[in-house]
This record gives C-alpha cells, structure tokens and sequence, in this order.
C-alpha cells in the first residue's frame, strides 16, 4: 500500500505504508540511534512527533515486552528507509509491523531518510503528515497547516500517570518523582540506587508532594513546550530549597524557568544516542542519549547557578547547579534507554546530595 508523507514547506516524499493505515499530524525530527527503535517509539518525550530514523535499517530484532518506557507507543508516526521483512532475534515477541497497527500508529517506509533529515537539517523541524488514505500532496498539506505547532503544547498531562502510586516501596530513600512523562529506565535507575519512589501526576500540587515527607523530588522528562507546563513551574516554585531536586530533560527545563530563567526552541532538537557532553568540573567528556526540542538559555540563570555541563556539538547547556540550594539538573537523558551508559552515575550523585542534606 502506498503512503505520503507531507512537510509544512510543501515538500513531500512518496513511500509505502506500514503499521496502522490512516493518516497522522506532528512535528517531524530525526533520530541518530542505530538500535532503540522500540524504547524511542515508547518514549513520552515523543508525544506530538512524527519520527524518523537516520539508520536505514529498522526491525530487524522485532518488539518485546520488556524494552518499553511507557505502556504503549507515544509516537505519532514513523519514517524508516527499510523496514526488516525478517525478525531474528530470541526475545521478540512480534514484528515491528503488527506492533504499530496494534497500537494505530502510522508508519512509512521507502522514504530518502538522508534527504528528509538534510532537509530538517538545513531548514529546521516542521510540521508534517503521513497519511496511507489521502495520497494527494496538496490537500494533505492543508490538514498539515491546520496541525498545532509544537511552541506553546503542554504535552505533559497527556502522557502522565492520573493517580500517585509507588514504583519501589523498599529503599534506603525516599524519591518523589513528579510525572511530567517519566521513562520506565529512570524508575528503574532511582530503584537500582536504593530508591524508594513514588510518582505523582503531572497535575500535582507542592503541597501534595511535601505531604509525604520524601528526602528527594526529581522532575522527569516529557514532551512538548516547557513553558506552557505553567502548573507545574507554580508548583515547583513553592518547592525550591524545602527538598533536594533534580531535573531530567523537561524537568532541567522547567527547572531552569522555575529559577527565574528562560527557554528556547532548538532548531532541529537532539535526539539520538551520540551527543558527546562535557562535565566543566572534572573535564569529563560522556557520550549521552538526548531527546529535546527546546533548551535553557544559560545567560537567564548564571546569577543563581553554575553551569556544569556543556553539548560539545553546539555547546548548548547541558547541566546546571544551584549555587546555594541542593538543585540539580541535566538536559541529556543519563538512564539512556537506548544510548550508551556514560552518565548513569549521575543518579548517584543526586541520591549522594539527598543524603548529604537529610
């Protein structure tokens, strides 16, 4: 069956469908992961995008049951060169195919993915639609026009659990996390760390969480605009110097606007498992796994924080520190899930400052 996929610009790439047929509106980005497919199709921080992925060859070792970051995926479509014909691999449970059209999310496959990632490259992250039932470019293009642009979407109460609930009861601390669209890896990098974690709803209030006296609060990450998750920005603010806190990704965001500073959109986002990030403290340099579309402007918050870590690509930020508060945060995903395992030893040094200021 043939598909469409169709850029705000009017450009458009022809290919053939896969997964759920019908038709799907986001923002599209590239991702540079050569494995993954299944934790970034998973991935909260996803809701609102249509990704593609740069590596051509995708589905090879099928979809399991356990390489998931949410219960389903959140992706609103997916643009591959070629997808596998064939699964081999002993943990598969399905194919990738099946997989999409189980859960209805619009694939695309036989698509210049070198083309389409120069293009988001040169030009920036658009808009786009994939659609396997109107084949026609330019009435696809009008619905494309009509979709929400990504500045402005409070993506997070679209993604985040609706009731508090404990992901670990035993632990050495207790870690609230505030559930902004949180990975499954990062709950399971709190417990490897002898967390005891809790998770609230997005729409939490500070009351709610300091009600449970936890030792530690950790804003996780999630998708869209961070400057329209306004109740969460108020919420943290009453929070700043009453508990340690830590920010992943959304969380380093919202963070960095609840400290009186300011956001931006990236013009094509990082996503994908190769950004080197260099630790300004030790000189260290990680190799992390990046999903974000926006970024702190550092000048907005060098008065109260320390600039700790630095994207050596564009040298965008990538960490800060509080200079008097124990406040934390990074913008790359240390968890990976995928990507490599450089930075996990951060969660350590967050239940360290925890302990530090019990």
């Amino acid at each position: 069956m043939k598909a469409i996929l169709v850029l705000e610009d009017g450009s458009y790439f022809e290919g053939r469908a896969f997964g759920y047929s019908g038709e799907k509106f986001g923002e599209v980005v590239f991702n540079t992961s050569i494995t993954g497919y299944q934790e970034i199709l998973t991935d909260p921080s996803y809701k609102g995008q249509i990704v593609c992925m740069t590596y051509p060859h995708i589905g090879n070792y099928g979809v399991n049951s356990e390489d998931i970051e949410f219960a389903h995926p959140q992706v609103e479509g997916f643009v591959v060169r070629e997808l596998s014909p064939l699964v081999s691999n002993w943990r598969a449970e399905e194919d990738l195919d099946s997989y999409l059209e189980k859960y209805k999310i619009t694939g695309i496959e036989g698509v210049d993915t070198r083309e389409l990632t120069r293009k988001i490259r040169i030009k920036g992250a658009m808009r786009g639609g994939i659609s396997s039932v109107d084949l026609n470019p330019k009435s696809l293009l009008e619905r494309v026009l009509q979709s929400p642009q990504m500045v402005g979407r409070n993506l997070a109460c679209e993604v985040s659990c609706t009731q508090p609930y404990y992901f670990q009861e035993e632990g050495e601390v207790e870690i609230a996390v505030w559930d902004c669209g949180v990975k499954k890896s990062i709950l399971q990098m709190l417990a490897k760390n002898n967390c005891r974690v809790k998770v609230y709803p997005v729409h939490s209030s500070g009351e709610d969480i300091l009600k449970d006296k936890p030792q530690g609060l950790l804003v996780s990450n999630g998708p869209g605009d961070p400057a329209a998750v306004i109740h969460v920005i108020t919420e943290l603010k009453k929070l700043l110097g009453k508990l340690p806190i830590f920010g992943i990704c959304l969380g380093h965001q919202i963070l960095g606007l609840a400290l009186g500073g300011k956001t931006y959109k990236l013009k094509f986002g990082h996503h994908g498992g190769n950004h080197p990030v260099k630790d300004l403290n030790t000189g260290k340099i990680d190799i992390t796994a990046q999903n974000h579309g926006f970024c702190v402007d550092p000048d907005s918050i060098s008065d109260c924080c320390q600039i700790t870590h630095i994207n050596l690509y564009d040298k965008t930020l990538e960490g800060f520190r509080h200079k008097k508060m124990p406040i934390m945060a990074v913008q790359y995903h240390p968890e990976a899930g995928p990507g490599p395992n450089d930075a996990k030893h951060i969660f350590k040094e967050f239940v360290d400052m925890v302990k530090n200021n019990a």
